[in-house]
C-alpha cells in the first residue's frame, strides 16, 4: 500500500501544475461581441472595446449612463433585460432594431444573463447582423459594377461607331432637306448625341486600376465643398464634423473626388432648398475589416468618410438595389451615379453603404489607411 501512495503522489508531482485562470475583464475584452454589464437600473457599468465600436462610445462615456439615454423605453431590449430579471435565466432576442438619434442599428441579435453575484444586474451581448448583411450587399454591388463594365466595353464596340455614321448621315440630309424634314434630321443627331453620351457615362465603368497613394481626404473634402458651395449647393449649408487626427487614405485623388462629389450632389438635389443641410463627417474606427477573396489576407478599413443629409429619405422599395445600374428617383435620371460610386469605392477595396429614413440619409464610406512610410500626394 505504501509503495502504491508513493506511486500516486509521484505521478501527481509530475503533473503539470494547472496555468492560472484569466481574469474575467480579460476574457471579456477579448471577445470579438459587443459585451456590456448593466445595473438594476440599467446602466452602463462595464463594456468591452466592441461594445465602444457598437454604441461609438468610450467606456468612460459609457460608464454610468443609463441605457434609456441611448433608446426610447419602448425598445424591445428593455423588455428582454426586464424577462432575464423576472426569469433569472438566459434570455435572447432577435432582429432588434436599435433606433434612436444617437443610435442606429438594425437586426441585432441580443443575448442577456442575469449576473448571480450582483443581483439586478444583466450581462447583455450583441451581434450585429447589419455588418454581415452590408458585406453581402457590396458583394452584390460587385457583381453589378462587373455587369455594368461588360456592358460598358460592349456598347463602345457595338454602339458608337454606328452612332457617328447615323449622325454623319443627318447632317448631310439636312442640308438638302425641307423645311419640315430639317427639324426630323436635327432630332435624329440629338437624339445620336444623347445616346452617345450615355455610351460615354458607361465606359467610366471599364476596369481601369488606380495607382494609389497616400491621399488627404480631408484635402478632398474641402475641394468637394469648394466645388458644391459653387455652384449646385450654393443655397445650401454644409456643415463639417472632422477627426483632426485621420491619417492618409490609401488611394486615388481624382476618383476620392468623384466619388464624394457624386454623393454630395445627390444630398443637394435630394433636400428643401430653403433648410437643406449637408454633413461631411470623418472618423476613424478600429474594428472593420474584410477577406480579400481567394486569400487569407484581410483588409483593414479604418477610415470612415460620411455625407449626410436631411432630406426626405430614399424610399424603402430602391434601397435594396441602389447601387445598380439604371436605378434612379429622380425625373430623368439614368441611374449610373451611385453604380459608378460602388464601382469606384470597389476598386479602392472598400466599403459604402447607405442608412436611410425621413429626414436623415447617411453614406457611408469605409477606406482603407496608407501603409506606414507612404508618402503623401501633393494636394492640387
Amino acid at each position: 500500500m505504501a509503495l502504491a501512495a508513493e506511486g500516486v503522489i509521484s505521478r501527481m508531482l509530475r503533473r503539470p501544475r494547472a496555468a492560472p485562470a484569466p481574469e474575467a475583464a480579460a476574457v471579456l475584452a477579448a471577445l470579438p461581441l459587443p459585451a456590456v454589464v448593466l445595473d438594476a437600473e440599467n446602466r452602463f457599468r462595464l463594456a468591452n472595446p466592441a461594445a465602444e465600436i457598437f454604441f461609438q462610445l468610450s467606456q468612460t462615456s459609457l460608464q454610468g449612463l443609463a441605457l434609456a439615454e441611448l433608446l426610447p423605453p419602448d425598445n424591445r431590449l428593455f423588455a428582454l433585460l426586464h424577462q432575464v430579471r423576472h426569469s433569472e435565466s438566459p434570455v435572447a432576442d432577435h432582429d432588434l432594431a436599435l433606433e434612436s438619434p444617437r443610435l442606429h442599428r438594425s437586426g441585432v441579435s441580443a443575448h442577456g444573463a442575469p449576473l448571480s453575484e450582483h443581483p439586478g444586474h444583466v450581462v447583455l451581448t450583441l451581434q450585429d447582423g447589419s455588418t454581415a448583411a452590408m458585406l453581402d450587399r457590396q458583394l452584390h454591388f460587385q457583381g453589378a459594377a462587373r455587369g455594368a463594365t461588360a456592358m460598358a466595353a460592349m456598347l463602345a464596340h457595338e454602339v458608337k461607331n454606328p452612332l457617328s455614321g447615323i449622325r454623319g448621315a443627318a447632317q448631310l440630309l439636312e442640308q438638302g432637306a425641307a423645311e419640315g424634314d430639317r427639324e426630323l434630321c436635327v432630332l435624329i443627331q440629338e437624339e445620336t448625341d444623347r445616346i452617345r453620351n450615355l455610351v460615354d457615362r458607361m465606359e467610366m465603368f471599364g476596369d481601369r486600376p488606380i495607382e494609389p497613394r497616400a491621399v488627404n481626404i480631408h484635402s478632398v473634402l474641402d475641394h468637394v465643398k469648394r466645388v458644391a458651395q459653387s455652384g449646385f449647393a450654393a443655397h445650401l449649408r454644409v456643415v463639417e464634423e472632422y477627426d483632426p487626427s485621420l491619417p492618409s487614405v490609401w488611394g486615388d485623388r481624382d476618383q476620392l473626388v468623384q466619388i464624394l462629389l457624386n454623393l454630395v450632389k445627390n444630398a443637394a438635389e435630394a433636400v428643401d432648398p430653403r433648410d437643406g443641410e449637408i454633413q461631411l463627417v470623418t472618423a476613424y474606427h478600429h474594428g472593420v475589416r474584410i477577406a480579400v477573396p481567394g486569400s487569407s489576407e484581410r483588409v483593414h478599413l479604418p477610415l470612415t468618410v460620411m455625407v449626410r443629409d436631411n432630406g426626405p429619405g430614399i424610399p424603402e422599395p430602391l434601397r435594396a438595389t441602389l447601387f445598380e445600374p439604371f436605378v434612379t428617383t429622380k425625373k430623368g435620371g439614368q441611374g449610373l451615379g451611385l453604380a459608378l460610386v460602388a464601382k469606384l469605392v470597389s476598386n479602392h477595396g472598400g466599403l459604402i453603404e447607405c442608412d436611410s429614413r425621413p429626414g436623415r440619409t447617411t453614406f457611408r464610406l469605409s477606406l482603407p489607411g496608407a501603409p506606414a512610410g507612404a508618402a503623401p500626394e501633393n494636394d492640387e
